[in-house]
């Protein structure tokens, strides 16, 4: 679970609650000293047997928790939690960089993805619309989120090794997120590549960036990484012995920071059960629930509470 804010600026007001307990204390004090102008003061605490001056924490604990409550509430909170929820749209990405031919999946990782990309699409709901990319050192929209099933399996067929050099997973995280913007159901990546980032921004941790910016528009991230460490890139002669990079970390990274699932696929039968696994978890994603109005119900309740305890228990002597 966590917080967001659709107005943060406002958060600002916080300040205001320790300025509340530094004056509280601060008049307190100087009610003290002027009491204590009168000779009667010391008789009177004798005969009550209690303070004439109390400190009114519970006041002053209430009129912070007012303050709290309303700030939290002009702020714009929403409670983001995982739940499930009646559909789910997908983008699913597919990496086209050169490793990508490497054949430790004959004939090739990227002819397996778009197999098994298909069957996934022909398995979903009716009801959920599935975008689709390709990137490499560059994200190429392929097909606009639809439900159009015969679109999206043609768009699939047309994917091919990009021309475009590197491989740049953050692009391909950040132009799948916008494409689920204005999605008002559940929001799902999946992220198919052998994980091997070689492009990125200038930053100085592209992948954070592209994990906070997809975990900002709440959206899940399944990560499946396709291919093996012994695998030969496809495009070069086996003789020069020279592997595909495979890099689980980044993946594992991506969908634990989104909290989506990584999934190894070093077989065919690897990516059978990650896309099934996918399939039957497809009401999962992330859920809002809006603090403003219950918390300015809160600050309304604590309001009445603490004229009351101002008008009787706390009200101060004739």
């Amino acid at each position: 679970m966590y917080l967001t804010f659709s107005h943060p600026e406002y958060l600002w007001y916080l300040i205001s609650i320790p300025v509340l307990i530094i004056s509280h204390f601060a008049f307190l004090k100087y009610a003290k000293r002027k009491a204590i102008r009168f000779a009667n003061f010391y008789a009177l605490k004798r005969v009550s047997e209690q303070k004439i001056i109390t400190k009114n924490y519970s006041i002053l604990i209430i009129r912070a928790l007012i303050l709290l409550s309303l700030i939290i509430a002009i702020a714009g909170t929403s409670l983001w939690y995982k739940g499930n929820t009646y559909q789910n749209d997908y983008v699913i990405a597919i990496d086209t960089s050169a490793s990508m031919s490497a054949n430790d999946f004959p004939p090739s990782r990227l002819d397996v993805a778009k197999d098994y990309t298909r069957k996934f699409i022909d398995a979903l709901d009716a009801q959920s619309s599935v975008g689709l990319i390709s990137f490499s050192g560059a994200s190429f929209i392929e097909q606009l989120p639809t439900n159009e099933k015969s679109e999206l399996i043609q768009s699939i067929e047309d994917i091919q090794i990009a021309h475009v050099g590197g491989t740049n997973i953050p692009d391909a995280i950040v132009t799948s997120t916008n494409m689920l913007l204005n999605s008002k159901q559940g929001k799902t990546i999946i992220l198919i590549t052998d994980g091997s980032n070689t492009e990125s921004y200038f930053t100085k941790d592209p992948i954070l960036e592209g994990i906070n910016y997809a975990k900002k528009n709440n959206i899940m991230i399944y990560t499946i990484g396709i291919g093996t460490n012994t695998g030969p890139i496809g495009y070069l002669p086996e003789y020069y012995n020279i592997s595909a990079v495979y890099d689980a970390d980044n993946l594992l990274r991506i969908a634990n920071g989104t909290g989506g699932k990584y999934y190894a696929a070093s077989t065919n039968n690897d990516i059978s059960n990650a896309y099934n696994d996918i399939l039957s978890n497809y009401k999962e994603a992330y859920l809002s629930v809006d603090l403003g109005i219950g918390l300015s119900l809160f600050a309304l309740g604590l309001l009445f509470l603490e004229w009351f305890l101002v008008n009787t228990r706390f009200k101060s002597l004739p």
